[in-house]
């Protein structure tokens, strides 16, 4: 009877993990820069709120990444001056890693330079750079398509509870909203 009870508690947890995009891991210690050249701790700095990351590590998933920043601007970012029915009542911290690794590092200051003088000054905040290594973040992340985003939802502890990855869709978006409605 124990041996049943043991299985049916695996396969509870199996499922909660299936459902929320893999297993809760801690999300890798990553250092980032922002427009203003600002060093952040991720996630150390993102601990005590949820929060939603969107990460691209090579040219050609730039444009699938950016497709997720209406979309997210809009339902996580903006607040109207007058709430209304539709305003968004979440308290979620929203970052879009732009990664530069290899010989890409050295195209981190030019594009930094393009982003500040071209982003919109609402969207600034939420655009981090990382510059150095790729290959723990690809062990770990399970960063194995390189024209391909991953988002990745932490807990308020840096716990990864829920993946995803490629263009925008709004399932997805609505899994990830599911998600945080939850909590």
């Amino acid at each position: 009877m124990k041996k049943s009870s043991n299985f049916l508690l695996a396969l509870t947890m199996l499922s909660c993990s299936v459902l929320y995009g893999q297993m809760s891991q801690s999300f890798p210690q990553m250092e980032v820069t922002n427009l203003s050249d600002e060093i952040f701790q991720i996630p150390q700095d993102t601990k005590g709120k949820y929060t939603l990351i969107g990460m691209s590590y090579s040219k050609k998933s730039e444009d699938d990444l950016v497709s997720w920043f209406n979309p997210v601007y809009q339902t996580f970012i903006y607040k109207p001056d007058k709430p209304g029915l539709f305003s968004n009542d979440y308290d979620v911290n929203v970052y879009f890693i732009a990664m530069f690794t290899g010989v890409n590092k050295a195209a981190a200051g030019p594009v930094k330079n393009k982003m500040r003088k071209n982003s919109d000054p609402e969207l600034e905040p939420h655009l981090l750079f990382y510059k150095g290594q790729i290959k723990s973040f690809k062990q770990s992340l399970k960063l194995d398509r390189k024209d391909t985003p991953y988002f990745f939802v932490l807990d308020e502890n840096g716990q990864i509870v829920y993946t995803t990855s490629g263009p925008y869709h709004q399932s997805k978006m609505d899994a990830v909203e599911e998600l945080l409605e939850e909590w």
